[in-house]
């Protein structure tokens, strides 16, 4: 009986994390930096949608700045991406972090 519920319960919450992995697959953030010259959209799964930058921000003479900027807004929005799966998939798993998810 003990093992038929546990059973029933870790399938049930299997259901609930595939429904809200899917669902952070839509989900979306969106870091901007260096003034709003840098823009980058991310899903919910750590995927980059997008990488805009703005014409003002290409100087051939200062490449590295560019590289650093680039580097720091998808540094940002993966932080931001994990925040939002912690967040969505938290109350689904009472706090448990499971390895591979966020």
């Amino acid at each position: 009986m003990i093992n038929k519920n546990i059973m029933r319960q870790a399938q049930e919450l299997q259901a609930k994390l595939a429904k809200a992995q899917q669902e952070l697959d839509e989900m979306v953030v969106e870091v901007t930096v260096g003034g709003g010259v840098i823009k980058v959209i991310i899903d919910g799964q750590q995927r980059i949608r997008s990488v805009k930058i703005s014409p003002e921000a290409v100087n051939p003479e200062d490449v590295d700045m560019l590289e650093d900027l680039v580097m720091s807004a998808v540094n940002e929005a993966l932080e931001k991406s994990r925040e939002l799966a912690a967040s969505h998939l938290g109350g689904l798993t009472n706090g448990f972090k499971f390895p591979g998810l966020f």
